[in-house]
């Protein structure tokens, strides 16, 4: 596996990610104006803080999520190596399975952090 490929998928996957975010922020800011709620629509705008006292703010320990998940992206590459080391035709294997394991390790390094903070916002 290139590093070449590896960016490449990074990239079209985050790239579908926004893509989808923003369509999804567009047709909502849509359907709350036309339901005649204007000053509402202002409320999916990133830039805008809204204060609500029981409102959980998930990114408040932006050190921890990025540890977590480069922890555990990190742990998907071991796992990918350690298989290439005991079946050498892992190495040669043309799917997108090692993209898939390191994705799955990165998500639950996401999932991991979502789970902290919600049981920290229960507190």
């Amino acid at each position: 596996m290139h590093i070449g490929e590896l960016l490449m998928a990074a990239v079209v996957f985050f790239s579908i990610i926004t893509f989808v975010k923003i369509l999804s922020s567009h047709f909502l800011k849509r359907k709350i104006i036309k339901t005649g709620h204007f000053d509402r629509a202002e409320i999916l705008d990133q830039n805008t803080e809204i204060e609500v006292k029981k409102q959980v703010q998930y990114d408040q320990y932006p050190a921890l999520k990025w540890g977590l998940v480069a922890f555990f992206g990190g742990l998907g590459f071991i796992v990918l190596e350690l298989l290439g080391a005991y079946n050498p035709e892992f190495k040669s294997y043309r799917s997108a399975m090692p993209f898939g394991i390191f994705f799955v390790f990165t998500s639950i390094g996401f999932l991991l952090y979502y789970v902290i903070m919600s049981k920290k916002a229960k507190e």
